[in-house]
């Protein structure tokens, strides 16, 4: 049995070796070695990437500088008024910001209680306040104002562009941004805004960069490749990169190249990476800035890669062998098991 599962064993890995193109096909491309082009951006010395255009799915920061309603504006449930008045109760003035509630009213407070103002103009309010209070006051002064409008709120705040290109505004609806720079963007939302609003201003930043991204693919020796999408800042290195995935794998080399796509629908620009000279000598030669797009690869360890690719050819015939050997020894035991038996029966016999 041993010389048979040591025949097994050779014949198996004969038959991987001659597998092995087929195994390692990929790796038949793997970027020649080459000087690394003079004017590339690299760790010593950074470009500055195009001006940022929107793109899904980033999400934008929107501030509302300038939110001023047009004329004539009618009260909405969640505006903050403010309401002063002269001439109240000792103990209860009223003076301050309210909030309008559920129902179009803001609650005066005891003993004057509620007034209704959603649906009118700031001059009506002003007027219904003063109805409320003359049940209890003499000739109350009122002064009313339009402290914020709930709008406001649809309008600042993050926001993320959809799939279609767009901001939502709450109310205000939506506003086409894919494809612009943040002051092109900030120019289409005020435009757009101008029609509910007088003179509206605002500004616009990013406040997660979602749509510039670059790769780090990490080749898994034969047990399935690893890739990790990373945001693209302007400022990261390959070194950066491969920080980021938290270094090398066991199952990894140190061969490490980017594959930058081009423009046009194939090829691609391989810029090899001296991963040695990077860590070891501070090399910053090879060390080069990541641009949106690009794939970070780090290959694997071709010994380990063939020891998986060899437990996975070896795998069916040691499940064949083990399966013999259990029958073997089953069927070994089960026959010492009737010899025995026998013999007994036999000698019993005998002793009659």
């Amino acid at each position: 049995m041993r010389g048979i599962s040591v025949a097994t064993l050779l014949v198996a890995i004969v038959c991987g070796s001659t597998g092995c193109h087929t195994v390692h096909r990929h790796h038949q491309g793997m970027p020649p070695e080459f000087l690394p082009p003079a004017d590339m951006p690299r760790e010593l010395s950074k470009t500055v990437l195009p001006t940022y255009t929107i793109e899904p799915p980033d999400i934008l920061v929107i501030e509302a500088i300038h939110i001023v309603p047009r004329s004539p504006y009618f009260l909405r449930t969640g505006d903050v008024i403010s309401a002063n008045v002269i001439g109240t109760l000792p103990d209860s003035p009223i003076a301050g910001a309210y909030v309008i509630q559920p129902g179009g009213i803001i609650n005066l407070g005891v003993p004057y209680g509620s007034a209704k103002v959603a649906g009118l103009s700031v001059e009506q309010a002003q007027e219904s306040v003063k109805q409320i209070l003359v049940q209890h006051i003499r000739d109350p002064q009122v002064s009313v104002s339009l402290v914020e409008m709930s709008g406001r709120q649809q309008i600042a705040g993050q926001h993320l562009v959809g799939p279609d290109g767009t901001v939502t505004l709450g109310s205000y609806g939506s506003v086409p941004v894919v494809g612009q720079t943040l002051f092109q963007a900030k120019q289409s939302i005020e435009r757009h805004l101008m029609n509910f609003l007088e003179n509206p201003e605002v500004s616009v930043d990013v406040f997660a960069y979602n749509s510039k991204v670059y790769y780090v693919i990490t080749e898994g020796a034969g047990s399935g490749d690893s890739v990790t999408r990373f945001p693209i800042t302007g400022n990261e290195t390959v070194l950066d990169a491969v920080s980021n995935v938290n270094g090398l794998q066991s199952v990894s080399s140190k061969r490490i190249w980017i594959a930058r796509p081009t423009p046009g629908a194939e090829g691609c620009q391989i810029l090899p990476v001296d991963w040695q000279g990077v860590v070891v000598s501070g090399a910053t030669a090879t060390n080069y800035q990541l641009l949106p797009g690009d794939r970070v690869i780090i290959g694997e360890d071709k010994l380990v890669a063939t020891d998986t690719h060899l437990a996975k050819l070896l795998a069916p015939a040691q499940r064949v062998l083990g399966f013999t050997l259990l029958g073997y020894g089953t069927a070994s035991r089960v026959s010492t098991s009737l010899h025995s038996q026998n013999g007994n029966n036999l000698g019993g016999g005998g002793f009659f």
